[in-house]
């Protein structure tokens, strides 16, 4: 059974050398269930608007699965929110999720998979790990941004039912990788469609198909 097996968010800013001037990195577990609505995980924050939060990446989800590969990697244990995801899951191929299909997790919410995450300078600083966004790209193991379609509450134990997986197939992981012209095309005609493209890959379709 596929399911949410810890559920995150910001225990505080903590200062950073960024141009922000502090972090919302520091995600940690929480026993409580919580609400999620439009804009994410209630009481979580994030610094930089500009490049984190909003609808279309209001919950970062990150597999136990993909965590155990960096653990072994690392020669530590991996917590969650260590990588300042807000829901860590079992049993969900995360890195495999087509764009905009949709997960149903417990008895109300709905989410729906728009993007991978793009590892930065704050990730590589809270690593204390050389080279460390180089690392984590070329394991291919992002973890996905969610929207929220539904609202509900979200705990630690709660099953994920993927559903309504678009045709289109294209894949976090295809996207995270570098999206080749011919599978960008298929985005930008599914967005033409009527389907939704979170605007963040609407830009990589464009300039794959540019190149």
């Amino acid at each position: 059974m596929a399911s949410i097996t810890a559920v995150c968010r910001v225990a505080g800013l903590l200062p950073d050398p960024g141009s922000v001037g502090v972090t919302a990195i520091d995600k940690r577990q929480v026993d409580e269930p919580l609400d999620v609505k439009t804009l994410g995980v209630y009481g979580d924050v994030q610094a930089s608007r500009k490049h984190h939060g909003g609808p279309d990446k209001a919950v970062y989800a990150y597999a136990d699965e993909d965590a155990d590969h960096f653990a072994a990697l690392l020669g530590r244990e991996i917590t969650p929110g260590l990588f300042g995801e807000n829901l860590r899951t079992s049993g969900v191929d995360v890195t495999g999720a087509v764009l905009g299909e949709r997960w149903h997790i417990g008895e109300r919410l709905i989410v729906e998979v728009t993007m991978p995450r793009t590892p930065c300078a704050t990730f590589a600083r809270r690593m204390h790990v050389s080279k460390w966004v180089k690392t984590f790209t070329d394991a291919g193991r992002p973890g996905a941004y969610l929207r929220v379609i539904r609202a509900g509450q979200v705990a630690s134990g709660d099953e994920i039912t993927v559903t309504d997986r678009p045709a289109h197939g294209v894949t976090i992981g295809e996207c995270f990788a570098g999206l080749e012209p011919e599978r960008a095309r298929i985005l930008l005609e599914w967005n033409a469609a009527g389907g939704f493209v979170a605007d963040g890959v609407l830009d990589r379709a464009a300039r794959a198909t540019a190149a």
